[in-house]
């Protein structure tokens, strides 16, 4: 499992339509299947069997609430973009959770990320969403119920990091490098082949590889721009797709290349030498 936190943004609308799949506002409830955890104290504001109506825009106004109670809360930095989205990518050889393991995962990586402190009753708004397939998204509004501004810690990716490799070890989910160890690679050092196959590993990775990392970018900025009215938008995100399906096809072929040079050297057999030619001699007669 890999966290990554996106950049801020003024409204929940775009977080919540890409971790959905489709643009915010929609009608139809979603809860029992798209939000699998929430702000515990919103089970004090609802009745039992309220959650289970509850569209995707119902969700967006809850998130945004605290902006509109507290216009003039803002960051530090006199920043208004209170909204946080953090998304965590299971790796693609993963098993798929259940329910109760995706609402675990995203409670966990909440206290990690510092937005859900047990007992608080003035935290922050959050949800998290499991719309996509080995995806979750933890969407929150960092002005607390009490009008102040949530102040995240200094190590926030550290911490994230740490709790995703422990979500990983307690639900027997495949780590971000898992490459097994060479045979003999005690008693020798390592070849050129070998050190240009970690090289490869690296560059094909699919949670911390650099292609990876532009791969996401791409994919993201197609969603956004396929969201713009006009053809033109429409046009340039097909494009980006297509770009980021051809860095798909590079990271396969340069994850092929590096098991290739990995895999130890075949034995070579031992080719039988061709029977020797005898020239024909005259006998005399």
């Amino acid at each position: 499992m890999i966290a990554r936190v996106n950049e801020r943004t003024h409204t929940p609308h775009d977080p919540l339509s890409e971790a959905l799949g489709y643009a915010v506002p929609i009608v139809g409830g979603l809860t029992e299947h798209a939000v699998v955890a929430y702000w515990p104290g919103l089970d004090s504001y609802t009745l039992d069997d309220e959650q289970a109506t509850w569209t995707a825009n119902h969700w967006a106004e809850h998130l945004e609430d605290p902006l509109l109670e507290h216009p003039f809360a803002a960051s530090p930095q006199d920043d208004r973009r209170a909204i946080f989205h953090l998304d965590a990518r299971l790796h693609p050889d993963d098993r798929e959770l259940s329910r109760a393991e995706w609402a675990e995962a995203a409670h966990r990586l909440a206290r990690a990320a510092g937005i859900e402190t047990p007992g608080d009753t003035n935290g922050c708004h959050w949800i998290a969403v499991q719309g996509k397939h080995g995806r979750l998204d933890l969407i929150a509004n960092l002005i607390r119920l009490d009008g102040t501004w949530h102040r995240q810690p200094a190590d926030l990716l550290r911490r994230l990091s740490d709790e995703a490799r422990l979500i990983e070890k307690d639900l027997r989910l495949t780590p971000p490098r898992t490459a097994a160890p060479q045979q003999g690679s005690t008693r020798a050092a390592p070849t050129a082949s070998t050190q240009f196959a970690r090289v490869l590993a690296q560059f094909a990775d699919e949670h911390e590889g650099p292609l990876a990392t532009v791969r996401g970018l791409v994919e993201h900025t197609a969603h956004r721009i396929a969201h713009q009215p006009g053809a033109a938008g429409a046009d340039t995100a097909h494009r980006l797709e297509l770009i980021a399906h051809r860095l798909y096809g590079i990271q396969q072929d340069l994850q092929a290349t590096a098991i290739r040079l990995n895999a130890p050297p075949q034995a070579r057999t031992a080719v039988p030498a061709p029977p020797a030619v005898r020239s024909a001699t005259c006998q005399p007669r």
